[in-house]
């Protein structure tokens, strides 16, 4: 069968939404694996949706029989059901069934008449089924690990179990998404492709789905396994894409040594927990050596009693432990920090002074965001001032704020301009062109996404950027002190 795959994008391309969610653009990793398991079988496209794409006129091209979409995230629910439409309105016989994160654990969100199933949980899994079970005139009832649309509601079919061996997943089919690889970066660090080493969180943060997403554990690709794919994969940044790298030290530095025995020579952004980082300095200086350059860190938050209203199961201890091996070790850091839509002017002034105090490198702060699909989301849903996903970006206050929508917006702004001062950005772009690892000006960012990352910075330090979100949604301003 001829099987379309899309991946939603942003539609503007200016503003606030466009200026910041534009600012991290990665592959659609998901989707390629989902191709990668059909090859072979079915005729594959899959249409990544950035800017200039024509998505009516590859339907009309490629006249897909069944045509799948990635909603991972829910700020994407929007675009995924208006992608849905298009394809309906232009071809009402294809099949359109919805995958990813967010779709998984809300298949309500897709109950509407341009779906016709919910892929839930793994789609390299599910999706191969369900494309034999059309072909052969079954349909999608008899296929394990769908929600399917009928006209008397939503089905839920038996549920399908987590792959056993992550080894046997395929490699991404990165064929598809060639010509684009320079649209993918994450700030400045680019062409990017990405890559995933294991699967799962065996944590219970309360504003985190992963776990859920899941089912609470945690499953690895060999060491040998990932560096077969890295072998395949061109160019030099590579974004690991576990939520824990470290989740396993002792593998993490079998892949180290692995990549160091093949001479494979790569740039690595991954995340990582604070405590695995502080307990094991000397496994930082190995991943370091290996290629391992920026981790992302989540540091939550700056005392105890924030640490344990989100679940956390870390301290504050281990982040500044942990920042303190990774300077030792070379590695940059990126931290990122939840701002409480109940902070008043005394909270943002702490963590300002945190901030300073400890010279949190490259610190991001996100508003706590009740997510579809979270512990926090079944906690708070009933004091929610929206529920138009667009706002859902983890930089919008969606729960009632103890200051008003203005004053809230411009302490949060603030913290963007202490953290990037001008002193800051001067000193950071010395670094970039002289640092110890000896980079070159052949491998300084591009003119392109410096300047998109200015803009971002600019649009975060602009009150009036966060508070267009509301404007657009009427009615949520009236609902905030």
């Amino acid at each position: 069968m001829r099987v379309l795959l899309v991946q939603p994008r942003p539609r503007s391309a200016t503003g606030f939404r466009g200026g910041f969610r534009w600012m991290a653009v990665a592959e659609p990793l998901g989707l390629e694996i989902v191709a990668a398991a059909l090859e072979g079988e079915h005729d594959v496209e899959l249409v990544d949706l950035l800017p200039g794409v024509d998505l009516e006129g590859v339907i009309g091209r490629f006249s897909p029989e069944v045509c799948g979409i990635s909603c991972s995230f829910t700020v994407d629910v929007a675009e995924s059901l208006r992608i849905a439409a298009v394809v309906k309105a232009l071809r009402p016989a294809v099949f359109v069934f919805v995958g990813g994160h967010h779709a998984s654990l809300n298949p309500a969100d897709f109950a509407g008449p341009a779906v016709d199933a919910v892929v839930v949980g793994e789609g390299e899994s599910s999706t191969p089924e369900l494309i034999r079970a059309l072909a052969s005139g079954d349909g999608p009832a008899c296929v394990s690990g769908l929600v399917v649309n009928t006209r008397h509601g939503q089905i839920v079919t038996a549920p399908r179990p987590l792959i056993a061996d992550l080894d046997t997943v395929p490699f991404a089919a990165r064929s598809h998404t060639h010509r684009l690889r320079k649209k993918y970066h994450l700030g400045v660090r680019g062409p990017l492709a990405s890559l995933e080493t294991s699967r799962g969180c065996p944590y219970r943060c309360t504003f985190c789905s992963v776990w859920r997403f899941h089912q609470g554990r945690v499953r690895f690709k060999s060491p040998a396994r990932v560096v077969d794919e890295l072998e395949a994969i061109e160019g030099r940044n590579v974004f690991v894409t576990d939520d824990n790298f470290l989740a396993s030290v002792p593998r993490a530095e079998a892949i180290a040594d692995l990549l160091m025995q093949r001479g494979v020579k790569k740039r690595f952004i991954f995340q990582a927990r604070t405590d695995s980082i502080a307990r094991h300095p000397e496994a930082m200086a190995k991943l370091r050596e290996a290629g391992f350059a920026t981790a992302f860190l989540g540091l939550e938050k700056i005392d105890a009693a924030g640490m344990d209203s989100v679940h956390k199961a870390n301290t504050v201890e281990s982040n500044e432990r942990a920042l303190a091996v990774l300077k030792k070790a070379g590695i940059n850091a990126f931290g990122t920090l939840i701002v409480d839509p109940g902070y008043d002017e005394s909270d943002f002034r702490k963590l300002r002074d945190y901030i300073r105090r400890h010279a949190i490198p490259n610190a991001w702060f996100t508003v706590l965001t009740p997510l579809p699909g979270t512990a926090l989301f079944e906690q708070v849903q009933e004091a929610l001032t929206t529920r138009d996903w667009d706002m859902f970006d983890l930089t919008h206050a969606v729960l009632p704020t103890r200051l008003s929508l203005e004053r809230f917006y411009r302490e949060y702004a603030r913290l963007y301009t202490v953290a990037y001062s001008p002193w800051v950005l001067a000193r950071r772009t010395w670094n970039a062109l002289f640092n110890r690892q000896g980079r070159n000006l052949g491998n300084l960012p591009s003119p392109v996404l410096i300047w998109k990352s200015l803009e971002s910075l600019r649009c975060m330090t602009d009150p009036r950027q966060y508070l267009l979100g509301h404007l657009e949604n009427r009615g949520v301003m009236g609902e905030s002190r």
